[in-house]
């Protein structure tokens, strides 16, 4: 009887034994999987900031405009006797354009010649007649009365002769305006008036109309705030006045082949669009651009010396609005900045604050950190040809 109990106590000693056991293989197991694991630092691409010598350039909506146009109007009235020209053929200045019957205007011009004519000859009749009065009262033979009289009949035949030559030659011009002739050279328009149409003088409807098209003019139009943000930025030391060279791309988003130059600026700011007019000067020897055409400028008006470029990846915004960057501090941790981007150049964006030179802006793998996070970054670079980001180097552990 002693030796079974000795042995039931000998088996339930041997199964609190294993059960100890086992509970403490348990803890150090579950305190083995509950324990923090490290987290590899997250790989990023990065762009190293660096100034560049950049041209910036303003793109602005615009129309080409003649550099010289005239309206063609009658100077004097009457019936349209023949057109001289054919319809959108280059003319030159003087060419005859209009022919207006003439012989009313012929006919005034004889009477003002013989008007001239008679005034002359009362001249004539009355200078003799001074003349004569005048030596005989120095012989005290005619009265001084007599004298004043031929003295004021002489100067008004004066005066009658010289409104007559006055006629004459206002008759002349109104004759030489029935040939309406062209004031400009440049290409023609479609007439307006028919032969046997009746016309007046400075009536408010155009002929025709001539316009210069080589050189052409275009005229921008800029907004006035973007012209104080240019002012402002010329207050840098590193930043001047760029060449004012002026691309244009036409309607068809054809770019134009000749390069214009900024000939002049408007002085005041239209009160309705709020905008400032810039013409600019093209050349055109084929007669590409016509007047009118809507175009939009590019124009090369300042010029960075040490302007800071970022890939327009690297720039995103934040919940207010701000333009934001990641950067990589130099001990591996991701920084945000609040930038300012004054314009896009090509596919970077051009950034005046909140970036310095040396900065690594990331610029790949911006959806996988968060700020403070540890990262690896691979220096990047973009490709010439491909305009593709490629690695510079291998990744660099920041270990």
């Amino acid at each position: 009887m002693l030796s079974r109990n000795t042995l039931l106590i000998g088996v339930m000693l041997a199964s609190a034994v294993l059960a100890g056991c086992q509970e403490s293989e348990s803890s150090s197991k579950s305190g083995a999987a509950s324990a923090p694991q490290q987290r590899p630092a997250t790989q990023v691409g990065v762009i190293t900031i660096q100034s560049a010598d950049v041209e910036l350039t303003s793109e602005l909506p615009g129309r080409t405009v003649s550099s010289l146009e005239a309206e063609i109007r009658p100077q004097v009235g009457g019936i349209v006797e023949k057109r001289l020209f054919e319809e959108g053929q280059t003319v030159a200045a003087g060419d005859l354009l209009y022919q207006i019957e003439s012989s009313s205007y012929e006919s005034r011009v004889e009477q003002a010649q013989a008007d001239l004519e008679s005034a002359e000859a009362t001249l004539k009749s009355t200078k003799q007649t001074y003349d004569r009065y005048r030596a005989l009262k120095q012989q005290n033979n005619v009265s001084q009365q007599n004298l004043d009289d031929a003295y004021v009949a002489y100067l008004s035949a004066v005066a009658a002769q010289k409104k007559a030559k006055a006629s004459l030659n206002s008759a002349k011009i109104d004759l030489e305006h029935t040939q309406i002739t062209a004031p400009i050279d440049g290409k023609i328009g479609i007439s307006r008036v028919s032969v046997g149409a009746l016309v007046t003088a400075a009536q408010a409807t155009v002929m025709t109309t001539i316009r210069a098209t080589s050189p052409m003019y275009v005229d921008l139009a800029q907004t006035s705030v973007d012209q104080l943000h240019i002012r402002t930025l010329l207050r840098d030391a590193n930043i001047e006045q760029g060449s004012q060279n002026v691309t244009l791309t036409l309607e068809d988003g054809s770019v134009y082949p000749f390069e214009g130059k900024v000939k002049t600026r408007e002085v005041s700011v239209d009160a309705q669009t709020g905008s400032v007019t810039i013409r600019a000067q093209f050349p055109n020897p084929d007669g590409l651009l016509l007047p009118g055409m809507f175009v939009r400028g590019e124009i090369a008006d300042l010029r960075d010396r040490q302007a800071l470029l970022v890939p327009q990846q690297g720039i995103s915004r934040n919940v207010k609005g701000e333009a934001v960057a990641l950067v990589v501090t130099p001990d591996n941790k991701v920084e945000q900045r609040i930038v300012k981007t004054e314009r896009a150049v090509g596919n970077q964006w051009y950034v005046t604050q909140g970036i310095t030179v040396g900065d690594k802006v990331i610029v790949e793998g911006t959806a996988k950190v968060r700020v403070g996070s540890d990262v690896t970054s691979v220096e990047l670079k973009r490709d010439a040809q491909t305009g593709r980001m490629v690695a510079v180097n291998a990744a660099t552990s920041g270990q």
